[in-house]
């Protein structure tokens, strides 16, 4: 089977750190290796199916339940992971069920820390490079908080 895109699938920085819906499918592990992704971050409560199928690709857990926002720690873990994966140029995926809530708050909060905008603006252009993303009030203010939080 030919290598496709896991759902919702899209670049916010360019070969190097995209969203995604739940992976589903061996294809789709295959798909973010051949991208250069080696690091998939999942949002949700269980693991995504398949994803022992692809051992070049590390699995990072952080737990958020669906429609919540992330914590401030949650929120300092992802950026780790992506900061680590920076300095090795590896690239990161991240994804909850739909990648859209979960995935589109905490790619908002990359972009508060590495384009230096704020929350708002970090907000309307995750929206813009991704449809749907960021679905709740809650969401919203955990993202304009962070900015808050680094100033």
């Amino acid at each position: 089977m030919p290598s496709v895109p896991p759902h919702n699938f899209s670049w916010v920085e360019s070969g190097f750190l995209a969203g995604m819906a739940m992976p589903r499918l061996p294809a789709h592990y295959e798909y973010l290796y051949e991208n250069g992704i080696r690091h998939l971050v999942t949002l949700t409560e269980h693991k995504p199916p398949y994803h022992d199928t692809c051992p070049g690709i590390a699995l990072h857990r952080i737990r958020i339940v669906d429609f919540c926002p992330p914590s401030l720690e949650q929120i300092k873990s992802f950026l780790k992971i992506v900061e680590d994966a920076k300095a090795k140029g590896e690239g990161v995926g991240v994804h909850c069920l739909h990648g859209r809530g979960r995935t589109g708050t905490m790619l908002a909060c990359y972009l508060v820390t590495s384009h230096r905008i704020t929350g708002v603006d970090a907000i309307h252009e995750i929206r813009k490079l991704r449809h749907g993303s960021i679905e709740t009030t809650e969401q919203e203010k955990v993202v304009v908080q962070f900015h808050h939080h680094i100033k």
